[in-house]
């Protein structure tokens, strides 16, 4: 892969709790002529960093450790942020529901961490260019799951109800819910409730068996 000697006035972001992944991103940005490369390892730090540096551009995981997919909320705060920031995020996750709720989330490219390196790097540059990037396969897999009636809870639900759905499949009770995402016992109660009402079932015994399924969809 050839070197690109661009200059950038903004710092680029990498936002993984992987250490072997940021030390690929870094190699590409670096192959992408960025001088400047901050990294950061939780949703926390990521947004904390994102706030004080102000990148032009964010790569940026899905799932963080003990998070599940945190990286929905993150793009989602980040975008309201800066409406103008360009993210792109590297992810394994290559379910199409998924990929779309990344892109509705603010995401403007999407690549797979299976993929070879030079991929990376060209999704890179379409998204720090302002253009968007989605291999081919993924892009038909979403266009078709945007045009299938079937609604699935990742297309109906919010990223922190999403959060509330993974713990009811592991069996947390709302009190411990409400304590992992540092929410309240209402928040939590509330969030059930308006998910039976989008998900279309009556009772929390239906809505645990919506999470459970959903768990084993995911792997």
């Amino acid at each position: 892969m050839n070197a690109i000697a661009l200059k950038t006035e903004a710092p680029a972001l990498v936002i993984d709790d992987h250490p072997i992944v940021l030390q690929g991103c870094r190699r590409v940005l670096e192959d992408a002529g960025i001088e400047r490369i901050a990294e950061a390892t939780s949703v926390v730090a990521g947004y904390r960093m994102f706030l004080r540096l102000r990148p032009g551009t964010v790569i940026c995981d899905l799932t963080f450790q003990g998070s599940g997919l945190a990286g929905l909320h993150l793009i989602r705060r980040m975008r309201n942020v800066n409406p103008a920031a360009r993210i792109l995020v590297f992810s394994m996750h290559n379910d199409p529901v998924i990929v779309s709720r990344a892109l509705e989330a603010g995401a403007l490219g999407y690549v797979l961490k299976d993929h070879a390196s030079g991929e990376l790097f060209e999704a890179f540059e379409r998204v720090r260019a302002g253009q968007p990037y989605l291999d081919r396969r993924l892009a038909t897999e979403v266009a078709m799951l945007r045009t299938d009636p079937k609604r699935t809870p990742e297309t109906q639900l919010t990223p922190r109800e999403l959060q509330i759905l993974q713990r009811l499949a592991q069996g947390k009770s709302y009190g411990t819910i409400a304590s992992d995402l540092s929410v309240s016992y209402k928040t939590v109660t509330n969030a059930c409730s308006l998910m039976r009402q989008k998900l279309g079932v009556r009772t929390l015994a239906e809505l645990i068996h919506v999470a459970v399924t959903q768990a084993q969809r995911q792997g």
